[in-house]
């Protein structure tokens, strides 16, 4: 199994980045998948997961209405658009996955549910 992230980058507040995940090893089309964050000085925070078991996206609070995660089944590949960027947002993004998918919901924003994780690109939003 690998995760490969990137299109990390500088850009300033208010900005829009996407970011790029291409995986390989396990079925895509039938797996959880979603990003994490690390902040400077931080521990590694849920972002958001799409839930294959239920076909529904979840996002932590501090996100929602600003990122969007998608998924292209026949590239193996799945995408984190970010609008409206904050300074807050400065953190290495990495993507995981939980395949075969066995988290349950009240598990899903605990890194110990994601048994696969990619090396993380890094995101750096300016004020």
């Amino acid at each position: 199994v690998q995760l490969q992230a990137f299109g990390g980058g500088l850009v300033q507040a208010g900005g829009s980045l996407r970011v790029s995940c291409v995986t390989s090893g396990f079925t895509f089309s039938r797996s959880a998948v979603g990003w994490f964050r690390q902040a400077p000085g931080k521990e590694r925070e849920f972002v958001t997961r799409f839930n294959w078991s239920n076909g529904r996206t979840y996002y932590a609070n501090s996100v929602k209405g600003r990122f969007t995660l998608s998924r292209d089944n026949a590239k193996n590949t799945l995408y984190l658009q970010m609008n409206s960027l904050k300074p807050e947002d400065t953190a290495i993004y990495y993507c995981v996955a939980d395949t075969p998918p066995l988290a349950i919901l009240s598990n899903i924003e605990s890194a110990r549910a994601y048994d696969y994780w990619g090396q993380g690109t890094l995101v750096t939003v300016s004020s």
